[in-house]
């Protein structure tokens, strides 16, 4: 076995002088002391301000996250909204073109008819102007004819006008008859 008991004059290395050993252990706790006033709350702090940015960083990227979510989801909510919004805008334009269509439509139905009816009125009006006219005329040509053919003058204006009325009544019967028989 080893003894750890040294000889008289030897000191052994094992165990230290009460001197160095109460040095050693002054240093030791001033060092200490010295590292737990100043070096200990800066390691504290740094540690802090890490965990904060680290922790920290979390919870508020969670807090923006949970804001953007908020934010998003309201948004979807105006969306939706001026969608439903926006269809109905759309709907009631339809509805609105759909009764101005057939506004116009009757309205253009209206002046056809205006238009058709002040045509059929000026061609009737035409066409007893052109009658009257044309009765004059047949009347002079035919009694200039008759009387070319008798060899004496018919001037007899009543006898004229009745012979004329009488033939202009056949041609138009007759016309009137050819027409419903082309209708058939």
């Amino acid at each position: 076995m080893i003894t750890f008991l040294a000889e008289e004059g030897q000191q052994n290395p094992l165990i230290p002088d009460t001197a160095e050993l109460i040095v050693g252990l002054l240093c030791f706790f001033i060092v200490f002391g010295i590292l737990g006033k100043k070096l200990l709350p800066n390691i504290q702090k740094t540690l802090a301000e890490r965990h904060d940015a680290i922790e920290g960083g979390l919870e508020r990227a969670e807090k923006a996250q949970a804001d953007a979510n908020r934010t998003l989801d309201e948004y979807k909510a105006q969306l939706a909204e001026a969608r439903h919004e926006a269809a109905r805008i759309t709907e009631q334009a339809r509805e609105q073109g759909a009764q101005i269509i057939a506004e116009m439509r009757e309205e253009g139905s209206r002046q056809r008819d205006a238009i058709i009816a002040a045509g059929h009125a000026q061609i009737e009006a035409d066409r007893r102007q052109v009658t009257v006219s044309l009765r004059q005329e047949v009347g002079k040509i035919a009694t200039d004819l008759a009387g070319r053919v008798v060899g004496e003058s018919l001037e007899d204006s009543a006898r004229q006008s009745r012979v004329v009325d009488r033939f202009l009544d056949g041609l138009e019967q007759s016309a009137a008859a050819t027409e419903a028989e082309a209708a058939r």
